[in-house]
């Protein structure tokens, strides 16, 4: 019996070769055991044969037996028994035993729905899909230059004027959209189910055109903000002078912290390139304390590890190259490595998002959709490949709370495109994020499991990318 082909790997695997599986259409036994640790697991599908002393014979246990460190470890069984049931042979699992659990607490998916607007049906089946990877933090970016797709109830114009754009044009009469807070709910509801935590970002205090459309009060002195439709960055940013625009960002958080059942606000906080030094610190400074005093923890992309005000457990989330760009390398004298190391000197963790092996809106093949300003496609190889520690190798293991994937959607309008970019590189990551340090260099040719996956993606209409590097 050959070893089912299970996306992310576990931890252990043990094949029962002298029993059947039980039946895929059988009962779960749950236990929770807290000594398990979070989102770990034990399962059981070979089934077990006793003595039957009042009937003198032999009787079967045909249930699977789980047992979880919690419920999010529940979940994450029920993830792999689904996978396990796409083996079925005779309506029997594979005869398995399995210990599991998380190599990274954080391992994520940033969904971009502010250059294009994807609404709560793509969001829950991008959810769905998450799960399925045991992945378990969607990332929203929810504002940006180009729209504003949050309901803020003190602050109406943010949707009225800021939503109405996006990337390219194309929005309709009611403009692109955004969420209202009933599909915020709605959103983090069903995540909950499947034991992901939403984090919100509100992008400050660069990339705010479409905030400033709203309330152009709070841009600086001699900028008209226009609506904007393009994929530049770098030119819009708030007045970090004005004490309103402190007031509108505490009303945004304060109402985004209430309705965030997860533990973090991201302040977005890079590409200021039109700002001074000195106006992004004192923003920062001001920005980190406003989004600690709601009682969330900050995150920020690592330029913003600048700041010497960083709140006690504020996480840095890197995305420059797999090898750091120096501040001799970088075009505007940032020393990526420095500043992301920033965030551990002052008592916080990194999340890495290393762009060129994870950002999905790159294209995967040449002549594919896509963009390639990292330096060419990124192919499913390469998203495999890496090794979270080798990034920032000076920082350790301990300080990496995780690893995110990133589709950014300047270029991204329709489902198909979503879908196909993001699959089957985020099985990849997910992979990383979940599965044990290899003992030695991943192989991309290791991920057998992802041509049953895309059977299963493919029976349920579900875009990929059929990539060269697995025999589909």
């Amino acid at each position: 019996m050959s070893e089912p082909p299970l996306v992310p790997r576990p931890r252990t695997l043990h094949e029962v070769s002298d029993s059947l599986g039980v039946l895929v259409s059988g009962d779960v036994v749950t236990t929770i055991d807290p000594v398990l640790g979070a989102e770990c697991y034990e399962l059981d599908t070979a089934e077990q044969r006793h003595l039957d002393g009042g009937a003198g014979g032999v009787a079967s246990a045909t249930a699977v037996r789980v047992r979880a460190g919690d419920d999010a470890g529940v979940v994450r069984a029920e993830a792999t028994l689904a996978q396990l049931a796409l083996g079925a042979v005779d309506g029997r699992s594979p005869a398995v035993r399995i210990a599991d659990g998380p190599r990274f607490a954080h391992r994520g998916f940033m969904l971009d729905v502010a250059r294009h607007f994807f609404g709560v049906e793509i969001i829950l089946e991008v959810l769905d899909l998450m799960a399925e990877l045991k992945l378990n933090v969607l990332h929203l970016h929810l504002s940006d230059d180009q729209g504003w797709r949050i309901e803020i109830t003190d602050r109406p114009a943010l949707t009225k004027a800021g939503s109405l754009t996006q990337c390219g044009g194309g929005a309709g009469p009611d403009g692109a959209g955004y969420l209202t807070r009933e599909d915020y709910r709605r959103i983090q509801d069903h995540a909950a189910s499947l034991a992901i935590t939403i984090v919100p970002e509100i992008n400050v205090p660069g990339h705010t055109n479409a905030a400033l459309v709203a309330h152009p009060e709070l841009a600086v002195e001699g900028f008209t903000p226009e609506p904007y439709e393009g994929a530049e960055v770098g030119f819009s940013q708030l007045d970090a002078h004005n004490e309103e625009t402190y007031r509108f960002f505490t009303e945004v958080v304060s109402q985004l912290a209430e309705d965030t059942d997860g533990p973090y606000l991201h302040l977005g906080g890079d590409e200021t390139l039109a700002m001074t030094d000195e106006d992004y610190r004192t923003f920062l400074a001001r920005a980190f304390a406003i989004v600690a005093a709601s009682g969330k923890t900050p995150m920020a992309w690592h330029e913003a590890g600048c700041s010497e005000a960083l709140q006690a457990g504020t996480v840095g989330q890197y995305w420059n190259f797999l090898r750091p760009r120096t501040a001799e390398e970088d075009r505007f004298g940032i020393d990526h490595a420095d500043r992301t190391a920033s965030f551990v000197r002052q008592g916080g963790t990194i999340v890495l998002s290393p762009s060129n092996a994870v950002y999905l809106d790159h294209r995967q093949m040449d002549g594919d959709i896509g963009v390639d300003w990292s330096g060419g496609p990124i192919p499913l190889r390469r998203s495999y490949e890496w090794e979270p520690a080798d990034v920032l190798p000076e920082l350790g293991e301990d300080a990496i709370l995780g690893v995110e994937a990133a589709l950014w959607t300047e270029f991204v309008a329709t489902r198909e495109e979503l879908f196909r970019l993001t699959l089957p590189r985020l099985a990849a990551v997910a992979e990383i994020g979940w599965s044990p340090a290899p003992g030695a260099p991943r192989r991309v040719e290791d991920l057998a499991g992802l041509a049953v996956l895309g059977a299963d993606w493919e029976r349920r209409g579900l875009p990929f990318s059929r990539v060269a590097e697995v025999a589909w």
